[in-house]
């Protein structure tokens, strides 16, 4: 067994992965790897680039730059032109992501799965219930990002953004041994919720911020969404994108949840645990 093999087989051990990803304190180490990552030295660089290959499959063979002065550079790199084809049939909504596939299904009694036997409530993460009944009987996509994948999301369809609320939160771990672990996990962690009118439907996408997540960033927004002295905020929003524009990136991984309202069905390709890349097919449009 390589020394990789063997490292990645003791990190991922449930409860050890659960305690260091978690039982530190969550936004003090959030906020150092944020500033750290952001140090531009070619050696700190390399040597940071070595050990997160180390423990993940970081793949920069579609990246559009060949080096980087920082770490950070790398976490939000942009790719190859070309390199995520978007799904040009209009009655397809595409991912917005790369992604592995989490729990997805239908919205029932204002409730989705967080992971199997762990539902939360719909109202709860919009903060808001006209939000949460606008979707009951709709279909929802759960879509985790890892470290190693590309972070910038996209539009999944040509729409027009009119809203963006930011909540502030905690910042636990959104992988699957944290999920299983945690309720209401979504509705703990600070996010961002973004409400798009698509072909005359109105779908919403909650960017999930993480542990080492150090911030959630929007294209067409030119503003930090940094308000540590305020719960909720509401941003006035009236951007206008095509599908595939990019809507924004993580500065590490994280989660995009997608929810469309009743009439849409999710592709009959989508399977929990499979991997998908922005632009691919995600869901399909009423009619």
């Amino acid at each position: 067994m390589s020394i990789r093999a063997g490292l990645m087989k003791i990190v991922q051990q449930d409860g050890l992965n659960f305690l260091l990803t978690n039982g530190l304190p969550r936004r003090r180490l959030t906020s150092l790897i944020g500033w750290f990552s952001k140090i531009e030295n070619p050696l700190v660089c390399a040597v940071s680039l070595g050990v997160w290959r180390m423990f993940t499959d970081l793949d920069l063979s579609d990246a559009q730059q060949t080096r980087y002065a920082s770490m950070h550079q790398c976490f939000t790199r942009r790719l190859k032109p070309g390199a995520r084809p978007v799904d040009a049939d209009p009655a397809i909504l595409a991912s917005p992501c790369d992604a592995i596939i989490g729990a997805c299904g239908t919205v029932r009694a204002g409730e989705v799965l967080q992971i199997k036997g762990m539902p939360y409530s719909l109202q709860d993460l919009f903060g808001d219930a006209a939000h949460a009944a606008a979707v009951e009987g709709g279909q929802f996509v759960t879509l985790r990002l890892t470290s190693a994948m590309y972070h910038r999301f996209h539009a999944p369809y040509n729409c027009q953004v009119s809203a963006v609320t930011h909540i502030f939160g905690d910042v636990w771990n959104v992988n699957p041994v944290t999920l299983r672990r945690v309720a209401r996990l979504f509705c703990k962690n600070e996010r961002a919720l973004i409400r798009t009118a698509m072909a005359g439907h109105d779908v919403t996408l909650v960017t999930v911020a993480a542990v080492l997540v150090a911030g959630i960033r929007l294209s067409f927004l030119d503003l930090p969404l940094e308000h540590r002295h305020l719960p909720r905020r509401a941003y006035a929003c009236d951007a206008t994108l095509q599908k595939g524009d990019e809507m924004g990136w993580f500065e590490h991984g994280s989660t995009i949840l997608v929810f469309a309202p009743a009439g849409f069905s999710l592709c009959e390709s989508l399977r929990e645990g499979a991997m998908i890349r922005a632009g691919q097919r995600l869901m399909q449009l009423p009619g």
